[in-house]
């Protein structure tokens, strides 16, 4: 099974975990990265680049985080969420977000619209 990016996720967008992927499989939205499925071999290296720890086998994934595994399937096929290679600064108030637990609310699907 692949990995997934989950909640932890949300309004921090670290890209180290970009950067140590062999198979360029990230993809990245409005505030949210996520990971292609079918292009994962399950490598896990980006795991421990995660500064919030929010890469996670879908094999091992809580309960309260299942829907990330559908997530990160249908927004690595959004149009506009493009294949991201290389790490780039996380967002302006990453350092507020990552302590923050309940964030699936501020998920932005679209650049276009807020939510």
């Amino acid at each position: 099974m692949p990995f997934v990016v989950t909640e932890s996720c949300i309004q921090c967008k670290y890209t180290d975990c970009v950067a140590v992927c062999p198979m360029d499989c990230f993809f990245e939205g409005p505030n949210f990265l996520v990971i292609h499925p079918d292009e994962c071999i399950d490598c896990s290296i980006c795991v421990a680049e995660c500064p919030v720890n929010a890469i996670v086998s879908a094999n091992e994934i809580r309960a309260d985080q299942a829907e990330f595994v559908e997530l990160n399937a249908r927004l690595a096929q959004h149009p506009e969420w493009k294949r991201i290679r290389k790490s780039k600064a996380p967002l302006t108030e990453h350092e507020y977000w990552k302590d923050q637990t309940v964030k699936r609310h501020l998920l932005q699907l679209s650049y276009s619209s807020p939510k």
